[in-house]
């Protein structure tokens, strides 16, 4: 499930605002998660989104934060052309090959991480991600196993 591509600015400083018949679509398939494909002028980024109801109108609101914005090239009052795809990813964001890597040799860790709550998945997922240098992943993805293994499941405190 694809929605068209549309135009949209900021919203404020670090969300977006979908149209309801937008995100609607996606919301009565139980799918609140999405993959966006955003492109301004000749820059492109592709990330994972949840869809959230505004209580101020009836339409969606999503993340968007200055990471993204500095990826993309926006400024506040820029538009940019937007499109949301069905997420079909396993763990709502793309899972970095070093993770994976320290995973499949540590089945222990695994099955820890599997039984934690998807937003926990996501948090660890994304600490790792954020990490720039292969080898610091993949120390910072050790470590964080040793500590699933000891019971330490705050994402705060896992890669400490």
């Amino acid at each position: 499930m694809n929605s068209n591509v549309f135009s949209i600015g900021l919203l404020d400083q670090y969300h977006l605002q979908i149209p309801s018949e937008i995100a609607e679509p996606f919301i009565a398939n139980k799918q609140s998660r999405v993959k966006v494909k955003a492109t301004f002028n000749s820059n492109s980024i592709e990330f994972y989104a949840a869809l959230k109801k505004d209580k101020n109108t009836d339409d969606y609101k999503m993340m968007f934060g200055k990471r993204l914005q500095k990826a993309l090239g926006v400024l506040q009052n820029d538009y940019f052309q937007l499109q949301l795809s069905e997420d079909t990813s396993k763990y709502g964001v793309d899972m970095p090959e070093e993770l994976d890597a320290v995973f499949q040799t540590d089945h222990e860790a695994f099955t820890i991480f599997e039984s934690l709550t998807p937003g926990k998945q996501r948090s660890i997922i994304y600490t790792i991600i954020r990490i720039k240098n292969t080898q610091t992943r993949i120390d910072k993805a050790l470590i964080m196993c040793d500590n699933l293994k000891r019971g330490e499941t705050n994402p705060m405190k896992l890669f400490k």
